[in-house]
Protein backbone atom coordinates (compact mmCIF):
# COMPACT_ATOMS: atom_id res chain seq x y z
CA UNK A 1 0.00 0.00 0.00
CA UNK A 2 2.04 2.85 -1.34
CA UNK A 3 -0.34 5.79 -0.88
CA UNK A 4 -2.63 4.35 1.83
CA UNK A 5 -5.65 5.35 -0.29
CA UNK A 6 -7.95 3.23 -2.45
CA UNK A 7 -10.10 4.36 -5.38
CA UNK A 8 -11.70 1.70 -7.58
CA UNK A 9 -12.66 2.52 -11.17
CA UNK A 10 -15.01 0.50 -13.36
CA UNK A 11 -17.51 1.08 -16.15
CA UNK A 12 -20.11 -1.18 -14.58
CA UNK A 13 -22.99 -0.25 -12.34
CA UNK A 14 -22.30 0.62 -8.70
CA UNK A 15 -24.46 -2.20 -7.33
CA UNK A 16 -22.79 -5.63 -7.10
CA UNK A 17 -19.86 -4.67 -9.35
CA UNK A 18 -16.25 -5.71 -9.08
CA UNK A 19 -15.43 -2.42 -7.33
CA UNK A 20 -17.98 -3.21 -4.63
CA UNK A 21 -16.40 -6.63 -4.13
CA UNK A 22 -12.90 -5.15 -3.93
CA UNK A 23 -14.13 -2.67 -1.31
CA UNK A 24 -15.74 -5.48 0.69
CA UNK A 25 -12.58 -7.61 0.55
CA UNK A 26 -10.37 -4.73 1.70
CA UNK A 27 -12.82 -3.82 4.48
CA UNK A 28 -12.60 -7.38 5.80
CA UNK A 29 -8.81 -7.66 5.53
CA UNK A 30 -5.91 -6.32 7.61
CA UNK A 31 -5.25 -3.79 4.82
CA UNK A 32 -8.17 -1.75 6.19
CA UNK A 33 -6.01 -0.63 9.12
CA UNK A 34 -3.50 0.98 6.76
CA UNK A 35 -5.94 3.19 4.82
CA UNK A 36 -5.79 6.91 5.57
CA UNK A 37 -9.13 7.75 3.92
CA UNK A 38 -12.42 6.04 3.09
CA UNK A 39 -12.49 3.80 0.04
CA UNK A 40 -14.03 5.63 -2.93
CA UNK A 41 -15.53 4.19 -6.10
CA UNK A 42 -15.88 5.58 -9.61
CA UNK A 43 -18.58 3.69 -11.51
CA UNK A 44 -21.07 4.11 -14.27
CA UNK A 45 -24.39 5.74 -13.48
CA UNK A 46 -26.99 3.37 -12.01
CA UNK A 47 -29.27 3.39 -15.08
CA UNK A 48 -29.79 0.88 -17.91
CA UNK A 49 -26.99 1.30 -20.45
CA UNK A 50 -28.26 3.68 -23.14
CA UNK A 51 -27.85 2.90 -26.82
CA UNK A 52 -27.38 6.48 -28.05
CA UNK A 53 -23.70 7.46 -28.11
CA UNK A 54 -24.14 10.81 -26.34
CA UNK A 55 -26.17 9.20 -23.56
CA UNK A 56 -23.66 6.38 -23.22
CA UNK A 57 -20.89 8.94 -22.75
CA UNK A 58 -22.93 10.55 -19.97
CA UNK A 59 -23.53 7.19 -18.25
CA UNK A 60 -19.90 6.04 -18.17
CA UNK A 61 -17.13 7.45 -15.98
CA UNK A 62 -14.52 9.59 -17.71
CA UNK A 63 -11.05 10.87 -16.85
CA UNK A 64 -12.47 13.94 -15.10
CA UNK A 65 -14.50 11.73 -12.76
CA UNK A 66 -11.43 9.66 -11.91
CA UNK A 67 -9.23 12.70 -11.27
CA UNK A 68 -11.91 14.35 -9.12
CA UNK A 69 -12.35 11.23 -6.99
CA UNK A 70 -8.59 10.79 -6.56
CA UNK A 71 -8.28 14.41 -5.45
CA UNK A 72 -11.14 13.87 -3.02
CA UNK A 73 -9.42 10.79 -1.60
CA UNK A 74 -6.14 12.66 -1.19
CA UNK A 75 -7.94 15.76 0.15
CA UNK A 76 -6.48 18.13 -2.48
CA UNK A 77 -9.59 19.86 -3.75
Amino acid sequence: MKTHHLVTVEQGWPFAGIGAEICAQVNESPAWDYLDAPILRVTGVDVPMPYAHHLEDAALPNAAHVVAMCKKSLNIQ
